[in-house]
């Protein structure tokens, strides 16, 4: 499913380097196992992912499993490993506000505000915001517009309503689609304001009870309220993944769901089986699973789901994307479902675990599914050598101070200037990269400068370590003709 974001840089090598393999565990052998067992360990091994988790279901229940790898406190990774799913959590906020909406309690087409007393934007549109338009993901408020992951982090609901009164729209409302956690944020709080019950409790209640999640769970911010028993999970760099606490982030409504394999399979079912969950017990109204999953028009999100309209028929699903996890579902037309879950998170040559579901879903239909390229690594070592590159000529630079200072010292201040001011030019680069990333990964999506070392460590220390060796070949070339230029004042008095 070719859904997910491109990567930023085309710097690679289509090679293919063989690594260690981890012996792999809780393995089906039912029909294509042993490929999906084969795709998972390359997907793994080519994407830099200690470990990762999937999960095949048909209608009738689990069809394969297949678990690799490690956590990053060295324990197998199982199907009843609990992880978190990232933004795969939108479907079931939109499923809990769908519950509301088929009870009456609800109104998919009135206004937000008539449920969100406490959130109110200067701009009038901002009235015209209806309940669909948070979940299909066209409210008009974009990460541009209210810069979510920049801003100080609400700690719960309550405030990141209160937080979103502080957006623009970007565009009248059902006009533009536009990916922002806000709107999720702000669709749970819905669900806490109507039902009277915090959030998490009522997806206990109406979802994870009733659909057999035993061991799934909601959460506001990371990593704090992160239960022990879920492991930090990595970054990539140079062919190494350390494992890293998750940055502070609010995350509750929109990707604060920790859940198992085993239990996205649960809710995997609940979308093949009209509602239903596995042991019969009715979740959702029949007929609301289609609602949710079908797209007005062209767009590319229908009620909390992410829709690809492919050359053999549309595709729906979600993408999840911590900095430290990334997580994909898909529901194919053939009837297979796919879960995916690594304790990785996206980074450059990397767009995630989507690719492996994609992988996984052609298996399953008999389809074959060609070796991954191993296209990060060698991304990260030609990005190690433009940093070593960089690091020789700032101190060959620096060395030579003063023959430059010699040639250069008695030019006009204005033609000094024009050489000195665009070794700036790194320094600017560094702090527009938020953006510039956010732009070309994400179509618009905010991160901030630490959020970019999760994302790409080797990135950003090249860009980092350019804009400090050109500041100091500035400062130290300026303080070269200083001296020169007080020599030259002694010598002609």
């Amino acid at each position: 499913m070719n859904r997910r974001r491109g990567a930023l840089l085309a710097i690679a090598v289509l090679l293919t380097v063989p690594l260690a393999r981890p012996a792999t565990a809780d393995v089906a052998t039912a029909d294509h196992g042993d490929a999906i067992t084969e795709a998972v360990e390359d997907f793994a091994t080519a994407s830099g992912y200690p470990g990762i988790a999937v999960i095949v279901t048909d209608p009738d229940g689990t069809r394969h499993s297949a678990a690799y790898g490690v956590d990053a406190e060295g324990a197998p990774i199982a199907s009843d490993t609990r992880m978190p799913v990232a933004s795969v959590s939108k479907t079931i906020t939109a499923a809990a506000v769908m519950q509301l909406v088929s009870a009456g309690r609800v109104d998919l087409d009135a206004p937000a505000y008539d449920y969100l007393p406490g959130f109110r934007i200067e701009d009038r549109r901002g009235a015209d915001i209806t309940v669909r338009h948070l979940l299909t993901q066209t409210s008009g408020i974009t990460d541009l517009t209210l810069r979510e992951k920049s801003l100080p982090q609400p700690a719960t609901l309550a405030e990141a309503e209160r937080r979103a009164s502080r957006a623009e729209l970007a565009a009248d409302p059902g006009e533009k689609y536009a990916y922002t956690n806000t709107n999720f944020h702000l669709a749970a709080r819905i669900v806490e304001k109507v039902s009277g019950v915090p959030f998490g409790d009522y997806l206990e209640r109406e979802i994870f009870r009733p659909a057999g999640m035993n061991r799934t769970t909601t959460i506001d911010v990371t990593p704090e309220d992160l239960p022990a028993d879920v492991a930090d999970g990595h970054v990539y760099a140079y062919g190494l993944t350390p494992s890293v606490p998750e940055p502070h982030r609010f995350v509750n409504g929109s990707d604060g769901v920790i859940t198992t394999p085993e239990d996205l399979a649960r809710w995997l079912l609940v979308q093949q089986n009209d509602g239903v969950a596995a042991d019969g017990t009715r979740i959702l109204p029949a007929g609301v699973v289609r609602q949710m999953q079908t797209p007005r028009g062209d767009a590319p999100y229908a009620l909390g789901w992410e829709v690809d309209r492919g050359k053999d028929g549309p595709e729906v699903g979600h993408g999840g994307i911590w900095f430290t996890y990334t997580a994909d579902i898909l529901l194919t037309d053939s009837g297979h479902g796919i879960a995916v879950i690594g304790n990785s998170g996206l980074g450059l040559a990397n767009e995630g675990t989507g690719q492996l579901a994609t992988r996984i879903a052609d298996i399953a239909d008999g389809e074959p599914a060609d070796p991954m390229p191993s296209i990060r690594l060698w991304t990260d070592l030609v990005l190690a050598g433009f940093t070593l590159l960089t690091v020789v000529l700032g101190a060959r630079r620096l060395a030579r101070t003063g023959s430059w200072v010699r040639r250069h010292g008695d030019k006009p201040w204005w033609r000094l200037a024009a050489r000195l001011l665009p070794r700036l030019a790194p320094t600017v680069l560094l702090f527009s990269l938020p953006y510039l990333i956010g732009l070309a990964v994400g179509g618009g999506r905010d991160v901030s400068l630490l959020q970019l070392a999760y994302y790409s460590p080797a990135l950003m220390a090249w860009v980092f370590i350019a804009a400090v060796a050109n500041l100091a070949t500035i400062v130290v070339r300026v303080l070269g003709l200083r001296r020169h230029g007080v020599r030259r004042a002694e010598v002609a008095a």
